[in-house]
């Protein structure tokens, strides 16, 4: 076993792998950027080297860095963790060539799985069932458009480079295919590099049933299934093990392709195969698809942990030292059910936009697994993903876990940032979900009633009143003026509404609060206040925000008339950055006029761009950033002429 490792990559992923590693009695180096001097990986880690600014370019993606701080702290391996260069079969190779140890398969394996069209001819050949489509090498127009036509609408093209939804469109007639497949080669090579693309049939009612496989470079076993099928965007949110309505035979059928798939190219390490599953008409071993390998370890793999109680990441570890399987197929087995919910920072009516902002506060309900690499006090970074932790439950069925999953997400407080914490909720009560009736569809169909805001109620903004007062801690002396209760005035605002509140202090233990033409009592009964006969729930307050942490954390804005003043004499016709980050493009000049909704700008934050749009039709009177600025949340970047 090694003595010390090195762990390339930064966050929860670095975190897991520290914790396994530290078990294991093995020493972990933590790498990090100008952003994450002070993350928790880098507190977590028994030495630290910092590697450069914070862009990823500028730190995690430079190889030659990192494997130069893994020679001189004595590192006689590298972890990738995921993302970043997890994939890279170059960086793979620069690692041995410096006489390290690769934690991951080899460069091989990553290249045969690493183009989409060349993975599906090599997995035909291993007897592994893919979609009907076109994988080949000429890009013709025309072909493509005639093969399309003999697969049978609708189709799917797909970027043959690159992951996550880029390159990739639907395509329901004749009519519209050459458009779709100028958009997607387009997004493609923007996003890989590579215009190339592949035509496959659409299944009509998709699933996304992934195998969790292990190799040692020769044999291969399979830990089961995992439905990944709830998603927005082709982003997972909430995973699950085993898959609900799996049935014995299809579960053999798919793992045994799935092992297949990892010994047709010598897999050694962790991996996944995941697989397109037509859920019309219930699952059948003869209704699934391969549809690529993750060469590496995924986010998901907890779920994958808690019902097989094997630690995927100790096994990373013994394989790459050179030890054999831990456990041969007869000894794995399924016991209950998991899921795991990606908690972001994240707003969600502002359609899922991400967020940064100081964590106030952060904490997870006792009993539940929450894998995490922030912690109160830390800052989501605009440089990197906004994920907080992904909340993880066990239980012996699916509808205990899936119970605790709700109550898992409910108890969880976070302040400091908006996040898609009810959404999550929305989602884990969800009838459907709860049936089992998942399909990669679910979010998109139900999105208007899992995306609505959570609305307070009148003792939710006595509470935020309280916290803004300091009300909570009243003397025998405070709050009483000639004999009569002293009344104090809050203006709160939520979801930019404005609420004014008074309140009268009657003791110590008593409050009179007026608020929305309503009379609502605070008593403190022991060590707690009921608030309109209500326990009250808890809150963190950071500057003038507020958060009540009741309906997946509610946030409210304490106001000052001065500033309130102030920012009605605002013009309204600046375009400002909506979070952090960096000035892509700029698409205006001073004079030009434009329309309500031209792009004038392009702003990139956490490895996503966002196109800023004209409000109104008018004209750029002044244009102030460039190309490259790195520019603060609220920053101006173009003002309009005052309208007439």
């Amino acid at each position: 076993m090694f003595d010390r490792i090195l762990i390339a990559n930064r966050g929860e992923i670095a975190c897991r792998v520290m914790e396994t590693a530290q078990r294991m009695g093995v020493s972990s180096v933590a790498v990090y950027s100008d952003a994450d001097a002070a993350a928790k990986h880098v507190a977590m880690a028994d030495r630290a080297v910092h590697i450069g600014g914070s862009a990823p370019a500028e730190s995690y993606l430079r190889g030659d860095v990192i494997i130069q701080a893994a020679l001189e702290t004595g590192a006689q391996a590298i972890h990738p963790g995921y993302g970043f260069l997890s994939e890279n079969p170059g960086f793979v190779e620069a690692v041995e060539a410096a006489g390290l140890v690769f934690i991951g398969p080899s460069a091989s394996a990553i290249r045969a799985m690493g183009l989409k069209d060349a993975a599906k001819a090599l997995m035909v050949e291993a007897g592994v069932p893919v979609v009907p489509g076109y994988h080949g090498a000429d890009q013709d127009d025309a072909l493509l458009a005639a093969e399309a036509e003999s697969i049978g609408y609708p189709v799917l093209i797909k970027a043959v480079a690159g992951g996550g939804g880029k390159g990739m469109r639907l395509v329901e007639r004749a009519g519209d295919f050459a458009a779709a497949l100028a958009s997607a080669r387009s997004e493609a090579k923007t996003a890989f590099g590579n215009a190339d693309v592949l035509v496959e049939k659409f299944v009509s009612q998709p699933r996304h049933i992934e195998v969790q496989v292990f190799g040692d470079g020769t044999r291969a076993v399979h830990l089961f299934e995992r439905d990944c099928s709830l998603q927005r965007r082709h982003q997972k949110v909430i995973e699950e093990a085993p898959a609900p309505g799996m049935t014995e035979e299809m579960r053999a059928a798919m793992g045994a392709a799935a092992v297949r798939a990892a010994e047709a190219i010598g897999y050694a390490g962790a991996g996944t195969v995941e697989f397109i599953v037509d859920g019309s008409g219930g699952l059948s071993p003869d209704g699934f698809f391969f549809m690529e390998m993750n060469t590496r370890l995924q986010v998901e793999h907890p779920v994958t942990e808690m019902i097989t109680g094997v630690d995927l990441v100790e096994w990373q570890l013994r394989v790459a030292a050179g030890e054999g399987l831990p456990l041969a197929q007869e000894q794995l087995s399924i016991n209950g059910h998991a899921f795991e919910a990606r908690l972001y920072a994240e707003d969600v009516p502002a359609g899922f936009l991400p967020a940064t902002g100081t964590l106030s506060h952060l904490r997870f309900p006792e009993g539940v697994r929450a894998d995490s690499g922030v912690r109160a006090g830390d800052v989501i970074s605009p440089f990197y993903d906004p994920m907080i932790a992904k909340v993880i439950v066990h239980g012996p069925t699916r509808a205990v876990a899936l119970k605790r999953l709700a109550a898992a997400l409910a108890g969880t407080e976070v302040g400091g940032t908006v996040t898609n914490l009810a959404f999550l909720g929305a989602l884990a009560g969800h009838d459907g979900f709860g049936r089992g009736e998942v399909d990669t569809g679910l979010i998109a169909r139900d999105l208007d009633t899992l995306t609505a805001a959570p609305g307070a109620e009148p003792r939710h903004l006595v509470v935020a009143g309280m916290a803004a007062l300091n009300l909570f801690e009243v003397t025998d002396m405070a709050g009483f003026s000639l004999w009569q209760p002293l009344r104090r005035a809050v203006v709160l605002s939520m979801q930019e509404e404005r609420h004014d509140l008074a309140v009268e202090v009657l003791s110590p233990v008593r409050q009179r609060w007026h608020v929305a033409g309503q009379e609502i009592m605070a008593e403190r009964v022991g060590t707690r206040w009921q608030v309109d006969g209500v326990p009250q729930p808890a809150v963190a307050v950071d500057g003038s925000l507020v958060t009540v942490f009741d309906h997946y954390g509610l946030t409210v804005e304490v106001v000052d008339p001065l500033d309130q003043a102030a920012g009605a004499a605002g013009d309204g016709n600046l375009i400002e950055a909506p979070m952090p980050g960096l000035v892509k493009a700029i698409d205006a000049v001073a004079g030009q006029n434009v329309a309500a909704g031209d792009r004038l700008a392009v702003l990139e934050a956490m490895k996503m761009e966002h196109s800023l749009l004209a409000a109104r039709d008018g004209v750029v009177a002044e244009v102030l950033a460039a190309a490259g600025d790195q520019v603060e949340a609220g920053a101006a970047l173009i003002r309009l002429e005052a309208e007439a």
